[in-house]
């Protein structure tokens, strides 16, 4: 059954990407698809049946609203799905700490992701528009949180699917910015997007 809905979510990444490639309607159809997977995923696995299960589920819910979001092509729908994204990060915070943190990883680890959140928003300033600005500054400085906290909830005996989920969202993120403000094109979409639903997999699986 949760192998079923992991294949859901391929197959709709496969979808997707094609339907990007080929600038076809496709993918309208396959992402959301892709996203429902997980969704399926983390309730197959119990996800309503714990504290940190039902804070993973509803991010992860959020997650799919951004998904959404995002295909649309203005910067209003740009700005609504990062909204919804920055409050899937909040709802992952919280998530850890329903789980538990260590102190020390989670100092280290806000400590050092503080510093890549500096470089990538040095990276992407030049490139954002006036009123873009606060919102991603404020997505950088949340995703950092998320990662951060991850690595002090996995420190504290939480599964290693939850850092590596984190972290893989992360990265994928960086190919969102990248196409939306520095170097559009579809390679962007080649390596972020299954990093992006491999996170997120990850994390949905972590109920488990």
């Amino acid at each position: 059954m949760t192998w079923s809905f992991v294949a859901i979510t391929v197959l709709g990444l496969a979808g997707t990407l094609i339907g990007e490639r080929q600038g076809r309607p496709l993918r309208f159809f396959a992402k959301p698809i892709a996203s429902i997977g997980f969704i399926g995923l983390a309730l197959a696995l119990g996800a309503i049946e714990t504290r940190y299960g039902w804070w993973i589920l509803i991010a992860l819910v959020f997650g799919w609203i951004g998904d959404v979001a995002l295909m649309g092509t203005t910067r209003t729908w740009f700005l609504t799905g990062l909204i919804a994204f920055l409050i899937g990060h909040l709802l992952y915070v919280v998530a850890f700490f329903v789980a538990g943190l260590a102190l020390v990883p989670t100092t280290l680890a806000a400590a050092g992701t503080a510093v890549i959140a500096w470089l990538i928003f040095r990276w992407l300033r030049p490139h954002l528009p006036a009123e873009m600005v606060g919102p991603v500054l404020a997505y950088v400085v949340i995703i950092s949180a998320m990662v951060a906290t991850a690595v002090g909830a996995t420190s504290a005996g939480a599964p290693g699917l939850v850092v590596v989920g984190a972290i893989a969202f992360f990265i994928a993120d960086l190919a969102v910015a990248r196409d939306r403000f520095v170097a559009p094109g579809f390679s962007n979409r080649v390596w972020g997007l299954p990093l992006y639903y491999l996170g997120q997999i990850l994390l949905a699986w972590s109920v488990a």
